[in-house]
This record gives structure tokens, sequence and C-alpha cells, in this order.
């Protein structure tokens, strides 16, 4: 194993850190990451629900709230920062535009496909995009049209497999089925990246996500074909963390049979720990919606029975009762509080953490 290499962007250890959104992988945990030679992200979906000024503007307040988080985390690293920015949002173009007039290192992009993703970057911007894809024949739609349309091919794909946590690529059906397991999947990726850098000299980067809690997992992605790995769930229950210390014991005391695949109101399924929210809402419990945000273009507003938005910076803010936490399919074997460095160890034993040099290279 060696860092991973993004289009000249380098980090020691081939390592992404999740972009968990609502309020769970801010600048903290993006830049402690980061600061052990890793990748970290900042989720950026309801990151507007975190700053006064959202019941005012929301799409002010997530603007506004990205790019103040962006200069804390920065103020704490020097090492790669990257964004998550689901193509689902109703402000997606708005944050994309930020990230990369805040000069970003990378931005990440799932939940829906980001077709025009390279059409946002300025002249001379060295900021890498990578799409977020379920399997082949995502990741090769949108290698066609990134080449096609703009002559730019990702910098990177990451793979998802089902047993993510949070809202999933798949139906509901597909979950569970070995087709589209990543046991099946990053091999076909794999050939891909390979006639790519063939046919184009561009190296392009398998990051498998989805089910990664200690070094077996690290080991057995490497094996099919990755480069590196993203992981999400291994993170909410560090010091680091910016979630609620309520929300980090909900993982810590979350059982195997707690971890539930729901239906989301964004229309997709999404993997959670059960709680007695979800329990109502299973019932038919409808909770109270006056949605101010409109923060998803695929939300069924008029019959969602909560608002998932809410929901979720509630349970990130410590508020469990009216909200819930999603999380890994593995998220049941995170059993303590610990360090974002102990976590790395974990994932990678041979690996000395601890940036070994102040800046970043490629860029």
């Amino acid at each position: 194993m060696k860092g991973l290499n993004i289009n000249g962007l380098e980090s020691e250890i081939p390592l992404i850190q999740g972009g968990m959104a609502v309020g769970i992988s801010l600048d903290k945990l993006s830049s402690a990451v980061a600061n052990e030679g890793g990748i970290g992200v900042i989720g950026t979906a309801g990151i507007g629900m975190f700053f006064e000024e959202c019941e005012k503007d929301y799409n002010a307040a997530c603007i506004n709230g990205l790019k103040k988080v962006i200069a804390n985390a920065r103020e704490k690293t020097s090492g790669i920062i990257g964004v998550n920015i689901m193509a689902a949002l109703s402000n997606y173009s708005d944050m994309v535009v930020t990230a990369v007039e805040e000069k970003i290192d990378l931005i990440i992009s799932g939940a829906g496909l980001a077709l025009d993703l390279p059409s946002y970057l300025q002249a001379g911007a060295k900021t890498r995009i990578i799409p977020i894809v379920s399997g082949l024949k995502a990741a090769t739609l949108i290698f066609k049209r990134w080449f096609s349309r703009y002559g730019y091919i990702p910098d990177a794909f990451i793979v998802e497999g089902p047993k993510a946590g949070g809202h999933l690529g798949y139906k509901k059906e597909s979950i569970f089925s070995k087709e589209h397991q990543l046991e099946s999947t990053v091999p076909q990726i794999r050939e891909l990246c390979e006639k790519i850098m063939r046919d184009h000299g561009k190296q392009v980067p398998l990051i498998a996500a989805g089910g990664i809690y200690d070094h077996t997992d690290v080991e057995a992605m490497f094996k099919l074909g990755a480069d590196g790995v993203q992981a999400g769930s291994v993170f909410i229950a560090t010091q680091e963390c910016d979630a609620d210390i309520k929300f980090k014991n909900t993982i810590v005391n979350a059982s195997k049979e707690d971890i539930v695949i729901i239906d989301s109101p964004v229309g997709m399924p999404g993997r959670a720990v059960r709680n007695k929210f979800l329990e109502d809402v299973g019932k038919g419990i409808k909770k109270p919606i006056n949605c101010a945000y409109r923060c998803i273009k695929t939300c069924n507003m008029k019959d969602a029975p909560y608002c998932i938005a809410r929901a979720l910076s509630n349970a990130a803010k410590g508020d469990m009762e009216n909200g819930f936490a999603f999380i890994g399919q593995e998220g049941f074997r995170v059993n303590e509080i610990t360090t974002v460095k102990e976590v790395i160890k974990r994932l990678f034993p041979e690996y000395e953490t601890g940036r070994k040099h102040g800046g970043k290279n490629g860029t």
C-alpha cells in the first residue's frame, strides 16, 4: 500500500474520510484526519442549519457556513481537505461554485449523477473532482459525459457499496444482492480505470467505500483492485467528530440488530440506527413539517412523514428524541469513544500516523 495520488494531489495514507453531512463531519473531524495524513472531508448538506442566519435565508447560511467551515479547517491543518456535495441538493450549483472559489482541494459528489460537475471548474482551478458511483454503469456514464462535453476525466472514482451508512445509491431490493457488493463492482471499475489509463494516459485511482472497519477490510479492498478506501461511521465515535456526544454514544451503543434500512423522504433507502423516532415513523406517526429549506430536489414534502434535514440536525446536536443517526452496516463494531489517530491505526497499522511534511504535493 502507498498513499493516494489524485491527479498530483498526494496523501500519505490511502484514506478518504467519508463526508458525513448535517453536522457530523465539519472542520474538527476533517482537519484531524488531514493532520494524520489522510484526506479529511466536510459534509456540506444541511451545513447552513448550524448557523444563526439559517431561519432567515437558508441558502445564504449554507454558502457562508461552508466558507467558515473551510476557513476553520485550514486554520487547523495544512493537509488535504475536501467537501462532499450531494448532487441532489437544491443549492448544488451554489455550493460547488463556493467550494471552487474557496480553492478547496477536492469535491466529492454522489447521491445522484454529477454529470455537469466539470463545468464549474474555473480556468486554472486546482480543485480535483471525484464522483461517487454504485457500479460500472454509473462510472462509465460519468466518464463518457465528462470527457465528451468537457474534455475532463474524473480524478478518481469512489465506489460506494451497499454496506455504507446514510442514503444509498441502490434500490431497496438490491442492497443485499451479490452483484451490487464491492466484491463484484470494484474489479469491474478497476478494468475501466485501466482502460482510461491505456487510452488517455491518466491514472484514475479507485477508492472503495462502505463497510470499512479495520485493516482486514482494507486489505480485502486492495486485493480486489482498490487504490484506497473511504470510511465514515468509524470516525463518528471519536473525540474529534463534530457531532454531539449523545449522537456518538448512539453509534457506540448500537447492536447489529439495531441497524435497519429505512425509506427516506428524499426517495432513497438509507441505513440508520433504530430508535423511538424511527419506530414512530414506522407506525405511521407523522412528525410536524414546516419546511423552510427545500434542501433536497427529490424530497416529497407533501407526503413526507418528517423533515429529514430537521431530524438529522436535531440528532447531530444531541436531540435524539427528535431525530436519528445514520450508520454503516459494520457500525455496530464501534464500541467506544476513541480518537482519529486510533481509528487510522486500526485501519492502517503499518503506517506511522501524523503528517510527515507541512504542505501538499501537486498544488
